[in-house]
Parts: C-alpha cells; sequence; structure tokens
C-alpha cells in the first residue's frame, strides 16, 4: 500500500477503516480514497456515518494501538464507553496515536459533553487519522 493514492480494493480500505462499511464501498470507487475522504464524509448519511464508526473496535479492548492494561483503567474506559454509545447510538473513536489507555480517558470524558452531530464529524476524522496512519505503516 506505499503507493498510495492510487485506487484501493474495498478489502484493503476495509483493513485500514475497521470493516466493510458503505464508506469503504464508495470510497473504492474512488482514486486516492485517503486523500478524498472528508470528501465522502459530506455525503453520507447519519446511519452511514455511524455505521462507519460502529465498526471500529472499542477503545480499552485489546489492540496493537492501545496500551496500559490497568484493571481501573479498563473498567472506566468500559463504563464511559458504554455511556458514550447509549447516547450517541455509536462508538467513541479516536486516533490513539501512542498514547496509553489513561490518556484516553479524559478525551472520553471530554466528547461526552459534545453534540451528536459535533461527535459524528469528529469520529469520522479520527477515523480517518486512524486509517492514514495505517496505511502509512504499512
Amino acid at each position: 500500500m506505499r503507493d498510495l493514492p492510487r485506487q484501493l480494493t474495498e478489502d484493503e480500505l476495509a483493513e485500514l477503516f475497521s470493516g466493510h462499511t458503505r464508506l469503504v464501498e464508495r470510497l473504492a470507487e474512488l482514486d486516492d480514497p485517503l486523500g478524498r475522504a472528508e470528501e465522502v464524509f459530506a455525503t453520507l448519511l447519519e446511519e452511514e456515518k455511524a455505521e462507519a464508526l460502529a465498526a471500529h473496535p472499542r477503545i480499552g479492548e485489546r489492540s496493537s494501538e492501545q496500551h496500559g492494561d490497568e484493571p481501573a483503567v479498563l473498567a472506566e474506559l468500559a463504563e464511559l464507553n458504554r455511556a458514550y454509545e447509549q447516547r450517541f447510538g455509536f462508538r467513541f473513536v479516536v486516533f490513539v496515536d501512542g498514547r496509553s489507555r489513561r490518556e484516553l480517558v479524559p478525551v472520553l470524558r471530554e466528547r461526552l459533553g459534545r453534540t451528536r452531530d459535533e461527535e459524528l464529524e469528529t469520529g469520522l476524522r479520527e477515523l480517518l487519522a486512524i486509517a492514514r496512519d495505517r496505511a502509512r505503516r504499512r
């Protein structure tokens, strides 16, 4: 995948975006999908945005991109994830970027105070940052 910005297959994009979603289907139709993703975000229906975020693993679950296994932090993240999903109807997505799970707790707390629309847009930007980072590391 080092030769981006070529067109990527749906399977390649599903790896970068954590699953096969309508977002991934639309991106697979484009040249430079990671460069044009924000254009696609603007055309997605609300349920398609939520679907893209729901495909991503929960913060605190086992992942090579997250570190820190303190039981109290994991329990707090699990509770905050539940509250977030109940409030917004989709998963909390954040680009970890080397931060520990403990460092993500205040981020999740702060974002719980936002509106649903703000979180849909923020979550998609974070999802794109994750996808770009994954593509860069491949």
